[in-house]
């Protein structure tokens, strides 16, 4: 039961209080009346589905849902109301003949009540004629959920009818990111909080980015709610989130609008998804800096041990069980809290070994491992692992804990730091990354290949075109440049105005650099005007008056092949880089020219790859 922008503040709801009185009257005479807010597919521009929300009457004060809910709370009518809710939104839908998919929202305590379960059943979708699959249940968090394991049963039974699962508002509720761990949802919607502003707040913009991320990762689908303004719209977009819903997309309406406007067209219109890339810092960082040396219990210790201990140290949420320095396992504080807190159970296990419970599917790495391979791993196998944390070792013996929040605060911190040093035109890495990255690659003393990209003929194009048209033209470039070097080895930095630095593996640089430069003349037609086109180039004054003849825009680029020792440190790479550069530009069109350089040895005389 989704909330409007704007809410009043829940009524009070003392027993005698006449809301109570009015409430049960507006259940009996089914007078909730539904409301539609439409989703958009944000990837194609087409109308997804609709999140059906609820209102009160008109004159109440029960027209508002979170009094609605507020009383109904106090009242102990969550359940009942929550069930009318949904049928009454079922209700309407069902008459509309509608392809596109429902969204209603459900509490876990409505989940968790038999009646609620019925009432979603496959009678009543028979009844109304609606297909399961069309159905999203939005599981909602207003209480803490401490009993996982109905939960995830409900969940199970309502999934055998063919309905999909979402976690609602994720990032505002008491535990998103264990709900998403443990529900798996094929939907997680986004709250509000994290949208509005996105452009101009690196924090939200960089939760965001996280989270799309890990639902790539997991298989979910993101929702971005609350999108009201084209700045947030248009980030979103480019962060390659699905799916998008807000009051600049469409706002309630008694009736699900299911026409789409030519302005909405255009607002929805596929962007250019712009690669994320890995930043240098991940990708040296690892995950020494996230270890916890948490003293390990043996296999041996019994359960009244494990218990006592995590009575003691209420933040520890994961004890390792070690055999002789030998990771084997880990004792989970909620199932085994759980576990131990059934009847006769002390009695049962206390003196039993631990080993007897302990999760032995955990993630075990080595302290040396980078943060973004370690991101890699955690987010594509089991996603317990980011509740569970993960075992830390040197040399296969155990040395400390990490954990799933602690990882993705790094990355989160990381990600904000490579932000401060972005180019703004491009959001490629800028001169200080650049910078950290070759010093990290001469460091490896594995050869690779550095390229040096520059515009040429692009001050008369600025000139001509105009500014605007030259940033355009440098924001193409940097999008060609990541769709031709998108391996996980490559390295993509702006140096600022049009210069690009490419950081490449040895093998087949060759011919990857021969594809940019031909696709690169192929694309830049699209800059000119078709009578400059048409000519090749295009005619100027310079400074003296005269009338000048300019071809059109190409790019040259100078190639290193760095060899182990060959160079100090970047600035020999740089002037190295730069120096085969100056010899690319001196030919016509797009080209590339090859300096070899091997340690303690002159310069060989540097060779040319020509394209057109």
């Amino acid at each position: 039961m989704a909330l409007p922008a704007e809410t009043p503040q829940p009524a009070s709801c003392e027993e005698d209080n006449p809301l109570l009185g009015e409430l049960r009257a507006i259940l009996e005479r089914r007078a909730l009346s539904p409301r539609f807010q439409p989703i958009f597919d944000l990837r194609i521009g087409e109308l997804y589905g609709f999140e059906g929300l609820i209102r009160g009457p008109s004159n109440s004060v029960l027209h508002a849902p979170l009094n609605l809910l507020g009383v109904a709370r106090c009242g102990g009518l969550l359940a009942e109301l929550e069930r009318s809710c949904i049928e009454s939104i079922l209700g309407a839908w069902s008459g509309l003949a509608s392809h596109h998919r429902i969204f209603v929202n459900l509490s876990p305590s409505a989940l968790l009540d038999a009646r609620s379960r019925a009432s979603l059943g496959s009678d009543l979708l028979n009844q109304l004629g609606l297909l399961p699959r069309n159905v999203v249940i939005e599981l909602t968090e207003s209480q803490p959920t401490f009993n996982y394991a109905p939960l995830l049963e409900a969940a199970e039974y309502l999934r055998s009818f063919g309905f999909t699962l979402a976690l609602d508002d994720l990032g505002e509720g008491f535990s998103s990111l264990r709900l998403w761990s443990e529900l798996q949802p094929e939907f997680v919607k986004v709250d509000k909080h994290f949208v509005q502003g996105v452009g101009s707040d690196p924090v939200k913009l960089h939760f965001l980015r996280s989270i799309q991320e890990l639902a790539n990762r997991t298989g979910a689908r993101v929702v971005a709610e609350g999108i009201e303004t084209d700045a947030d719209l248009a980030v979103i977009q480019e962060l390659g989130i699905d799916f998008g819903q807000g009051f600049l997309l469409g706002k309630p309406a008694l009736l699900p609008n299911q026409r789409i406007s030519h302005e909405l067209i255009h607002r929805l219109r596929p962007m250019t998804q712009i690669a994320a890339r890995v930043t240098p810092s991940t990708q040296r960082t690892t995950a020494e800096r996230l270890l916890v040396p948490i003293q390990a219990v043996t296999p041996g210790t019994c359960n009244l041990e494990v218990q006592a201990r995590f009575l003691r140290q209420p933040d520890l949420q994961s004890l390792p069980v070690v055999d002789e320095g030998i990771p084997l396992g880990l004792m989970n504080r909620h199932s085994f809290t759980d576990l131990m807190s059934r009847p006769f159970s002390p009695e049962l296990y206390g003196k039993r070994s631990c080993a007897q419970f302990m999760e032995t599917g955990c993630l075990i790495v080595d302290r040396n491992i980078s943060i973004h391979d370690l991101s890699e791993r955690v987010v594509s196998s089991d996603p317990r692992h980011i509740l569970l944390g993960f075992i830390i070792t040197q040399n296969g013996r155990y040395v400390g804990m990490g954990s799933g929040h602690d990882l993705m605060r790094e990355i989160t911190q990381m990600q904000i730091a490579s932000a401060r040093y972005a180019n703004p035109l491009t959001q490629l890495p800028g001169n200080v990354p650049i910078h950290e990255h070759l010093e990290s690659r001469l460091e490896t003393r594995i050869p690779f290949v550095v390229c040096y990209c520059d515009l040429d003929h692009f001050k008369p194009y600025n000139d001509v075109y105009g500014y605007r048209r030259g940033d355009e033209l440098i924001q193409w470039t940097g999008v060609l440049l990541q769709e031709c070097f998108a391996e996980a080895a490559d390295f993509i930095g702006h140096v600022g105005g049009d210069d690009f630095i490419l950081a490449l593996p040895q093998e087949d640089w060759e011919a990857r650099v021969q594809v940019f430069l031909e696709r690169f003349e192929v694309g830049r037609h699209a800059f000119f005007a078709p009578q400059d086109d048409a000519r090749d180039g295009y005619f100027s004054e310079d400074r003296q008056g005269r009338t000048v003849f300019h071809p059109l825009a190409s790019v040259s680029v100078g190639v290193v092949e760095v060899q182990p020792g060959a160079f100090q440190n970047h600035h020999e790479v740089a002037s190295a880089a730069s120096s085969a550069k100056k010899l690319a530009k001196q030919q016509s069109g797009c080209s590339c020219f090859l300096d070899r350089r091997r340690p303690r040895s002159k310069v060989e005389q540097p060779q040319q790859i020509t394209q057109g």
